[in-house]
């Protein structure tokens, strides 16, 4: 019997996540090149210390850019509810292979909704904080004890947002046929059915 696939990611979604994975490693490499002196050899990737510093900001930009593309198509698919609750209740089962008590998920479960808006809110963090001490075009007009916070902040909500990834990555490669969808757009039914039994429903008409 021929596997039956079922589209998940369009070709725009799918070209939209690599830049932002893209723009997400200029920025974080130059970011940490900047955060610690240690790091400070990987300005050579972007042409030496100027060009990383000049580069950085605009990377980050346009990586939240990106993101805010997928934020307004998916922040209604991520919003939590009572399932999700269950799930979570669950989710240590699941993690030691037990997937026998875990809820039915929708298009996403809970655990990847976490990591959407734990990456919503680190880079909306991320650029506000960054403006404050962007120099030399917006930091001037802050006083010093604001941009003082807002490096703080900004150190702070990338790491949150790096741990994020890091996870999602995680998740990704664990799982396996996650991969496929951000590859190839598709998914197979039998991934569908196991993972995301109620999004599987509404794709199929399946009301098994």
């Amino acid at each position: 019997m021929a596997t039956r696939f079922i589209q998940r990611y369009s070709a725009g979604e799918r070209t939209n996540h690599w830049l932002i994975v893209l723009f997400f490693l200029g920025a974080g490499l130059s970011g940490l090149a900047f955060f610690h002196p240690g790091f400070y050899f990987l300005t050579a990737f972007f042409g030496g210390g100027t060009w990383a510093r000049i580069l950085h900001p605009f990377m980050g930009l346009l990586m939240a850019l990106c993101f805010l593309f997928i934020f307004l198509k998916l922040w209604r698919h991520n919003v939590m509810n009572e399932a999700d609750k269950e799930w979570m209740k669950h989710s240590g089962e699941m993690l030691r292979g037990d997937k026998s008590r875990m809820p039915a998920a929708g298009r996403y479960n809970a655990g990847q909704k976490q990591v959407f808006w734990a990456m919503a809110v680190s880079l909306a963090v991320l650029v506000l904080t960054g403006f404050i001490f962007w120099q030399p075009w917006f930091a001037d007009s802050f006083p010093i004890v604001a941009r003082r916070i807002a490096v703080v902040l900004h150190a702070l909500s990338a790491t949150v947002l790096i741990l994020t990834v890091i996870v999602h990555i995680y998740a990704a490669i664990w799982v396996r046929g996650t991969i496929r969808a951000m590859t190839r757009g598709t998914v197979t039914e039998g991934w569908a059915r196991q993972n995301h039994a109620l999004w599987h429903r509404e794709m199929t008409n399946d009301r098994r």
